[in-house]
């Protein structure tokens, strides 16, 4: 069994951790010894992090919705489609009728890089972020 060194993504602390992976796939987590922030400990969503790699639940290609119901669909379509909804709602309603919600799953300078979409592309203020553990 390989052990690959990591990053908990459950939360923005960054906790390092240690994937154990046998014949090709994830099948555990520990904490890694000298990380320094995590310290030899990760919390029990860090302990259980192995068990969302291969859920069949887990999404693995963008989704679009096309005659009410949503189907697989390439980046570059599932991204234009994004930007389009956004553009019409600015167009229709101004910058203040969006806002973005971000992840406690995102490190703390990926929160900084959305806040600065969402205020300097998106030209709005109205911003949140899920920082519960």
């Amino acid at each position: 069994m390989d052990a690959v060194l990591s990053t908990c993504v459950y939360c923005g602390c960054g906790c390092g951790c240690y994937l154990h992976v046998q014949e090709g796939r994830v099948v555990g987590s520990s904490p890694s010894r000298n990380h320094p922030v995590s310290r030899n400990n990760i919390c029990l969503k860090g302990w259980h992090l192995h068990e969302m790699v291969h859920s069949p639940d887990r999404l693995t290609s963008p989704l679009v919705r096309k005659g009410g119901r949503l189907v697989k669909a390439g980046w570059e379509e599932a991204l234009d489609r994004a930007a389009s909804g956004l553009k019409k709602c600015m167009t229709k309603h101004g910058s203040e009728a969006l806002g973005v919600l971000s992840s406690a799953k995102c490190t703390n300078e990926e929160n900084f890089l959305i806040q600065k979409l969402t205020r300097a592309v998106l030209g709005t203020n109205n911003i949140d972020h899920c920082a519960r553990l």
